[in-house]
C-alpha cells in the first residue's frame, strides 16, 4: 500500500510515522510546499521572544534530534518531498498532481489512500495598506525567523498586534516583557479573548496587560495602515493613530479545505471546513483528512466546529493511521480544552463560555469563584478566578475556565474538568469528584469544589446574586435605598467607610449580634473579598426576617483585579 500525506506538520506527520510504526513496510510519501516543516507552530511566540533560544528547537524530537529530510526518511523510513506544491487530486485515477518549486517540474504521484492536512490560511482582513512591508498577515516558520532578526537588530521600535487572541496575547508578551518593546493590541471586539473567556476573567487579563505597560485598545475599529515608500510607519483607529514599524495580524485563521473542493470533497459551506466521519474519512472512503483544516463536532453543542489546535491534530492523525491500517478507531469530537500563558497568568478553559451558551439556546447561568490555588495558610499562596457555566434546568456542566498565577494550577483544573465534560457531568459530580490534596498543592476542597458549591446554591436559590457590574453601578449612582454592608476586617473596610455614606462595615464574625442595627426597608448588597461572608450573612439575614439582601457573586477580588478604584 501507498499512502501519500500532503502537509507535513502536526497531523500529517503524526499520521505519517504512525503508518510506518504499525507497518513497516507500508510506502509512505508526504509532500510539503514549504522547504521547512515538521515544527512546533504553537512555540513560535516563545522563539520570537528567545525564551526557545534556537529555531532547531521548534524542530526537534524529545531527544534532540531535529525533524528534517534526514530523520524522516533514514529514521522513520518516509519519503519527503517538501518545497512541492500539490495542484490537484484526480481522484478517478487516484493520482496527486504536483509541481516541484525548485524547477517548477509536474508529476503525478499515485495513491491508495491519501491523507489531507493542509492546515489552516490566516484571515486577513480588508484594510487599506495590508500588502505594506512591515505588516505581517501570518506567523509561521519563515515570518517568525524574520520578525526576530528585525528585533535583534533593533530595526523595530513600535509594534502592533492587531487582535487579542490566543496568537495575539502570547506575541505581546514576546515583544512587550522579553524584548521590553512599547507594545499596541487592537481588539474589534469590546473584550480580549471574545467568545473564549467570560468578561468577568477577560477584565482581570485586560488590566494585567496594561500592568506590564501594554496599551490596549478595545473596540478598536482600523480605517487604515499608513505607509510611506512601501513601509509601514503607523495605523489608524477611529479613536487614535499610533507609530508602527512592525505590525502583526492576529485575527484568526480558517481553514485550507480549496485542494479538497477542487477535487469535489464535501466541504461544509458552514465552517469551510472538509467534512469528515468521526474515522476522519471525507466523502471519498480513500481519502482521510485532519487537523486545521477540518470541520469536527462539538460535545456540548453537537454543531460541526472548526477547532485549529495542535493538541487535536496530532490526536487525529493517529486516528487517520490507525483506520487506514485496518485498526478501527474515532475521533469523538472536542470540548475545546485551552491553555496560554499571559505574562504572570495562566488562562484556561474547556467548554463554553456564557455568551456562547446563551446563543446556543441554553438556560445557562455562571457560578463565579476566587480562591487561592493551595491552602490559603501555605506560603505565597496565590489566588486564582474561576468561571462555571452550567444548564440551570438540568444542572449540566457547560464550561469552566480560569485565570490564576503562572503555576500548574490552572492546567491542572482544566484537565480535570475537561476530561470529564464529554460525559455531560452534573453540579453534583463536580461537586462528587475526588482531587488530592496537600497544602502545597490544593485546598481540601479544591475550587471546582467550591465553584459548583456556588452553581449549587444558585440552582437552589439559597443565594440571591447581584452582578458586581451592577453593584459597581449602584455604588456610584449614590443610590439612598441601598445600604453596603462590607463583612470584612475593619482595615479593608475603613477607605470606603469613608468615601461613601452607605458603606457600613459590620465584621462577619459580628454579625449575628449586631442585626438591630440593620433596616429592613432598604436593599442590603453583602461585601466580602471571596463571597463566601456574604452568602452566610444572607443565610443569617433572611432567618432573621431581612428580605432584601443580595450578594455580588465573586466576591470584591473581582473589581480589585479590574483595577476598579474600590480601595
Amino acid at each position: 500500500m501507498r499512502v501519500v500525506v500532503i502537509g507535513a506538520n502536526a497531523c500529517g506527520g503524526k499520521a505519517a510515522c504512525r503508518l510506518k510504526r504499525l507497518d513497516p513496510n507500508i510506502e509512505v510519501i508526504m509532500i510539503d510546499k514549504e522547504e521547512i516543516f515538521s515544527y512546533s507552530a504553537c512555540g513560535i511566540p516563545y522563539y520570537i521572544s528567545g525564551d526557545i533560544p534556537y529555531e532547531n528547537n521548534l524542530r526537534e524530537t524529545s531527544y534532540k534530534v531535529v525533524r528534517d529530510i534526514n530523520f524522516f526518511e533514514e529514521a522513520k523510513g518516509i519519503k519527503i518531498l517538501n518545497k512541492t506544491q500539490v495542484e490537484e487530486i484526480n481522484r478517478e485515477k487516484k493520482v496527486v498532481k504536483v509541481k516541484y518549486l525548485n524547477n517548477g517540474k509536474l508529476d503525478e504521484i499515485p495513491y491508495d489512500k491519501l491523507v489531507i492536512a493542509t492546515g489552516s490560511l490566516p484571515k486577513i482582513p480588508s484594510i487599506p495598506g495590508v500588502d505594506l512591508d512591515g505588516v505581517y498577515t501570518s506567523i509561521n516558520f519563515k515570518t517568525a525567523l524574520e520578525i526576530r532578526q528585525k528585533i535583534s537588530k533593533g530595526e523595530v521600535e513600535n509594534p502592533v498586534i492587531i487582535g487579542a487572541g490566543f496568537t495575539g496575547l502570547e506575541l505581546a508578551e514576546a515583544l512587550g516583557d522579553l524584548w521590553g518593546l512599547p507594545v499596541k493590541i487592537l481588539e474589534y471586539f469590546p473584550q480580549v479573548l471574545p467568545k473564549i473567556i467570560d468578561p468577568c476573567l477577560s477584565r482581570i487579563v485586560e488590566q494585567h496587560l496594561r500592568d506590564k505597560g501594554i496599551e490596549l485598545e478595545l473596540n478598536a475599529r482600523i480605517k487604515e495602515i499608513i505607509g510611506k515608500d512601501g513601509k509601514v510607519i503607523g495605523i489608524k483607529t477611529e479613536k487614535k493613530e499610533y507609530q508602527a514599524d512592525l505590525i502583526i495580524l492576529a485575527t484568526g485563521v480558517k481553514p485550507n479545505s480549496e485542494l479538497a473542493k477542487k477535487a469535489g470533497l464535501l466541504v461544509s459551506p458552514i465552517t469551510d471546513g472538509i467534512v469528515v466521519n468521526e474515522k476522519m474519512q471525507t466523502s471519498d472512503p480513500d481519502i482521510y483528512a485532519g487537523g486545521d483544516c477540518v470541520e469536527i463536532r462539538h460535545l456540548i453543542t453537537g454543531k460541526k466546529v472548526v477547532m485549529p489546535m495542535g493538541s487535536l491534530a496530532n490526536r487525529q492523525g493517529r486516528v487517520i493511521a490507525n483506520n487506514i491500517i485496518g485498526e478501527p478507531d474515532i475521533f469523538p469530537g472536542t470540548i475545546g480544552a485551552f491553555i496560554l500563558k499571559c505574562f504572570e497568568l495562566a488562562i484556561g478553559g474547556c467548554g463554553l463560555s456564557l455568551e456562547t451558551a446563551k446563543d446556543e439556546g441554553f438556560e445557562a447561568l455562571q457560578a463565579l469563584n476566587n480562591q487561592t490555588e493551595r491552602s490559603h495558610f501555605y506560603p505565597d499562596a496565590k489566588f486564582g478566578f474561576y468561571s462555571l457555566v452550567f444548564d440551570k434546568k438540568t444542572t449540566k456542566v457547560l464550561g469552566f475556565q480560569a485565570v490564576g498565577p503562572f503555576t500548574d494550577g490552572t492546567l491542572a483544573r482544566i484537565h480535570a474538568i475537561s476530561s470529564i465534560l464529554p460525559y455531560k457531568p452534573t453540579i453534583k459530580d463536580l461537586i462528587s469528584l475526588e482531587l488530592a490534596y496537600a497544602p502545597p498543592f490544593n485546598n481540601p476542597l479544591d475550587p471546582i469544589h467550591d465553584t459548583a458549591h456556588v452553581a449549587e446554591a444558585l440552582i437552589k436559590n439559597m443565594i440571591t446574586p447581584i452582578s458586581l457590574e451592577e453593584t459597581l453601578e449602584k455604588l456610584r449612582n449614590g443610590d439612598t435605598n441601598i445600604v453596603f454592608i462590607d463583612l470584612r476586617h475593619p482595615r479593608e473596610a475603613k477607605p470606603m467607610v469613608k468615601k461613601y455614606s452607605n458603606w457600613i462595615n459590620i465584621p462577619f464574625p459580628e454579625l449575628r449580634n449586631r442585626l438591630n442595627e440593620l433596616p429592613k426597608d432598604k436593599d442590603l448588597i453583602l461585601i466580602c473579598s471571596t463571597g463566601r461572608r456574604s452568602y452566610e450573612a444572607e443565610r443569617i439575614l433572611r432567618a432573621n426576617g431581612f428580605e432584601r439582601c443580595f450578594v455580588p457573586l465573586g466576591g470584591w477580588n473581582f473589581p480589585r483585579r479590574w483595577g476598579e478604584d474600590i480601595e
